[in-house]
């Protein structure tokens, strides 16, 4: 068998063979018709990796999720549809695990918790050319959650952030109307269950990740205008305080 015969074996019959005249794209790759010569660095495909040029070698869509920029130049929109149908099934999926009121609670706080670590991470890597400042206070991070991490989550800033009177280590976070809650109705029998435990888990998660250690609880507190408002009760670790009095006590 000459060497212009040279086939595959896994080729099926009729398949046009390769032979020695046959080259890879870019002069780069491998020829399984020359073998482990076909690897050789030569001067074009030298060329191409002192260059830095990458040669697609599966060819995908440019209209493909991992094609995006991360950083993005658009503005960031929220598909309620799918947010109302993927939250329901977080919900309905947690309930069948759960054991209980509170257990199902921590479950949805657990899940929003990791969320809060990487939104933290992905907003900050879109607002770095806008704002090259890191929070290292404490109202300011809140700040942060209140409205910048709050509109890139929901579409808009929560209502209130709030400091206790009372204990100094107690922080609020008001919504009026939880975009969560929309799509839940909570049984007369499940009594005080706020699935915005969620939410609740995506502001500890987020103040976790940079350094604001803090316990966050999510409580119904309804009006008569505003059936659905809801408090995320922040409760900061001791040595975060210890630490803002180190740097001068907090700031208001």
């Amino acid at each position: 068998m000459s060497e212009e015969e040279i086939i595959l074996p896994s080729i099926a019959s009729g398949v046009k063979s390769l032979t020695v005249n046959d080259r890879p794209m870019h002069e780069f790759g491998y020829n399984p018709s020359l073998g482990p010569h076909s690897n050789e660095i030569t001067e074009s495909s030298l060329n191409i990796l002192l260059n830095r040029k990458t040669i697609s070698l599966t060819p995908t869509s440019t209209h493909s999720i991992y094609d995006r920029n991360i950083l993005g130049t658009k503005k960031h929109e929220l598909s309620i549809s799918s947010l109302s149908f993927l939250f329901g099934e977080v919900v309905s999926w947690s309930h069948r695990s759960s054991k209980g009121i509170q257990d199902l609670e921590n479950r949805l706080n657990g899940l929003g918790y990791k969320i809060g670590q990487r939104t933290l991470e992905l907003v900050k890597l879109r607002e770095r050319f806008k704002n090259t400042k890191r929070e290292i206070r404490l109202v300011e991070m809140l700040q942060f959650i209140h409205s910048t991490l709050w509109k890139a989550l929901f579409g808009e800033s929560a209502n209130e952030l709030e400091r206790s009177q009372d204990i100094n280590n107690e922080y609020m976070i008001t919504d009026n109307c939880p975009l969560m809650a929309k799509f839940i109705n909570i049984p007369k029998d499940y009594g005080n269950l706020n699935c915005s435990a969620l939410t609740a888990g995506i502001i500890e998660g987020a103040l976790d990740s940079a350094g604001f250690y803090a316990h966050v609880s999510a409580h119904s507190v309804p009006t008569d205008y505003m059936p659905q408002r809801t408090v995320f009760l922040i409760k900061v670790e001791e040595e975060v305080l210890i630490r803002e009095d180190l740097r001068g006590g907090p700031m208001n």
